[in-house]
């Protein structure tokens, strides 16, 4: 189901929903480059759980309006509007890669809507307190933070529109070259097949209107993301493989440890994708395991009226 969502400040949200449409809801914060098409594994998955899944393209990505400026906090009201127009009072949430910090955002600035909160091989913010940021990384996205920190307006630009050229002409077939020293063998060994498809598929749609999405992005990432991690008093789980070159371990393992009463899967079996394939079910467990530990009513999250027209 698609929709549309009207913004407090005027912009417009494209929003899609998968999984049971009268279920829990679960908002899905999506990697780098963003869509809100949703994988069907997780809408599979979701819909035997009894779960509403729900994603949408940040600003500036497939049908959402740009937001130029934007930071990572910069979210947490998107997705209190897209919550007061679906009619969901209370929210489970998750997201994965450059949808982790957007996760935590919400996590920290929601704490009357979320419930409780997963982050999946997310980043951790750049320049904190003994982290080593670039450790482990693949150099694909060491030259691009670097880039986005240090470069000029015009190379940015250009880096930015050289990588949509590639996702918007790259096939399943073709899409584990776009990532070579990003992955992994065990990485490696997931993406083909469907996941290929809906990568290669996910990519051309988010980037359609431009670059301003994937720009806004980075710059977020980069910069302050506009919230503390310490204000975090929801439940969170930090999900990391440590065979990911995309973002390595060392990010979930400090994101961890600063993150309040914070739960942690640091999976010696894992990279990145292969989180995103093979474990998505046992977030939503782990989700479904907080509401019911917090005592939450299903029936509460929707306001008793599951669809809204």
């Amino acid at each position: 189901m698609q929709r549309s969502v009207q913004t407090a400040d005027g912009r417009t949200l494209a929003v899609e929903e998968a999984g049971d449409p009268d279920g829990i809801a679960v908002l899905m914060h999506s990697g780098t480059p963003n869509s809100r098409h949703l994988y069907r594994r997780h809408a599979d998955d979701a819909a035997s759980r009894g779960l509403r899944l729900i994603c949408y393209d940040r600003p500036g990505y497939g049908e959402s309006t740009s937001q130029p400026g934007r930071t990572v906090a910069d979210c947490a009201s998107d997705v209190r509007d897209i919550c007061a127009a679906l009619d969901i009072r209370q929210l489970l949430t998750w997201g994965i890669s450059g949808g982790g910090p957007h996760v935590l955002a919400c996590a920290a600035l929601l704490p009357d809507l979320v419930v409780a909160a997963v982050s999946v091989a997310s980043l951790a913010p750049y320049g904190g307190d003994g982290l080593d940021f670039f450790a482990g990384m693949g150099q694909e996205n060491v030259e691009d933070f670097n880039l986005t920190m240090h470069g000029s307006e015009s190379e940015i630009r250009a880096r930015c529109a050289e990588l949509r050229d590639e996702m918007l002409t790259v096939s399943a077939e073709d899409v584990a070259a776009t990532m070579q020293t990003l992955l992994t063998p065990t990485d490696a060994a997931v993406l083909t097949g469907e996941l290929a498809e809906y990568l290669a598929y996910t990519g051309r749609e988010g980037l359609a209107p431009g670059y301003e999405g994937l720009l806004q992005d980075d710059r977020a990432f980069s910069g302050p993301w506009g919230f503390d991690l310490s204000a975090i008093k929801v439940p969170v789980l930090v999900v990391h493989g440590r065979q990911d070159q995309f973002v390595p371990q060392n990010h979930g393992a400090w994101l961890a440890a600063r993150i309040p009463g914070a739960q942690a899967w640091l999976s010696d079996g894992d990279g990145h994708l292969t989180l995103f394939e093979n474990r998505i079910g046992e977030v939503h467990e782990w989700l479904l395991g907080q509401l019911e530990a917090a005592g939450r009513s299903p029936s509460a999250q929707l306001g008793g009226h599951a669809q809204v027209g």
